[in-house]
């Protein structure tokens, strides 16, 4: 008995490597030193930091896999990876390195495994950080036929007087919202739950949600804020806190940057809850309250700005190509956040 017999394939995890080899490559920045292929990843820091700090993040994407594997789309996913990672490190006011990524499965498919590399590069790209290396893990017996598990590691870099860490933000502060492409990487287990009891089929399209199948929709990638959101630190405008809207939707993530005393006052007319969400809480009997406490609710991104310069920061993210609204205004409180 050999290795390949008991369901490991050297050589084909051999050939994957060096097919993914110029996608990888396709991302580097010039820190990066060395290729792929070695034990490890070597990134030299960027010159022109004083204190510069290290700022970490890891993530997945969920079961929202599951929809990849049932629809067989996987060219988006790996946009979803590097997003859950780049916009936490984001929230600090980092700018991200490098991105490393896991995949495990049970028998390497080659050409599934690299539409998700493919889209761990097209996010890598986004985000303006270098895919530095990764791990290939093949494990037969441990995952259904067809299916991987996805995990990514991001580092970014901060200046240390500039870092945010919830102390700048003020009583009055405005929160910008910056929308979200859709569902994100959250909550999940509950739209498969909403999708298999109505007895709807992925291929479906669903005359509220446009001619899009009801997978393509779901499987929308998570919306990369770094772009226009490192615009925005180096045009100086005063960002006092950053918040990315994932698991536990504004709730749970919007006092997570807010100092003592503080809550944030949200007014939910001051925008149109995007079509996917208002049908998964009609589909699935899901409360109003609840759905705000598992999704992103088409807000994805928050930045706190002084209110005299709300308008400005607002117009500043629409010259980016993103809309920006006021989603409400900081208050006196016990780290609540009041949508009413």
């Amino acid at each position: 008995m050999d290795y390949r017999q008991a369901g490991v394939d050297v050589e084909a995890g051999r050939a994957f490597v060096r097919r993914i080899g110029e996608m990888v490559a396709s991302t580097h920045r010039p820190e990066v030193l060395g290729g792929i292929g070695g034990f490890s990843g070597l990134f030299q820091l960027p010159t022109g930091y004083r204190e510069p700090v290290l700022v970490s993040g890891t993530d997945g994407v969920g079961t929202k896999l599951k929809l990849a594997h049932q629809c067989d789309r996987h060219d988006t996913v790996g946009i979803d990876l590097v997003a859950m990672c780049v916009n936490d490190v984001l929230t600090c006011g980092a700018e991200p390195l490098f991105f490393l990524d896991y995949l495990a499965t049970g028998k390497l498919d080659e050409d599934q495994l690299a539409a998700v590399v493919a889209g761990i590069t097209d996010g890598c790209k986004q985000a303006g950080c270098a895919l530095l290396g990764g791990e290939t893990a093949e494990m037969p017996g441990f995952y259904l036929p067809g299916e991987y598990d996805l995990a990514g590691f991001c580092v970014g870099i901060v200046e240390k007087s500039q870092i945010l860490d919830g102390s700048q933000v003020q009583l009055g502060d405005v929160a910008i919202a910056l929308p979200s492409s859709g569902i994100h990487s959250n909550g999940f287990s509950l739209v498969r739950k909403i999708v298999e009891q109505a007895g709807l089929d992925l291929s479906e399209s669903l005359p509220e949600l446009g001619d899009a199948s009801l997978g393509e929709v779901l499987l929308t990638p998570t919306r990369i804020y770094v772009a226009p959101v490192l615009a925005a630190l180096r045009a100086r405008l005063p960002i006092h806190g950053m918040a990315h809207i994932t698991g536990g939707g504004l709730p749970e993530n919007l006092p997570r940057v807010l100092g003592e005393g503080q809550s944030v006052r949200v007014d939910p007319t001051s925008w149109t809850i995007p079509p996917i969400f208002t049908w998964l809480e009609s589909a699935g009997s899901v409360p109003r309250a609840e759905m705000f406490n598992t999704f992103n609710m088409g807000v994805g991104f928050v930045v706190l700005v002084p209110g005299d310069r709300a308008d400005e920061t607002c117009r500043f993210f629409q010259t980016q190509g993103l809309a920006a609204w006021a989603l409400g205004e900081v208050v006196a409180g016990q780290g609540a956040v009041l949508i009413e």
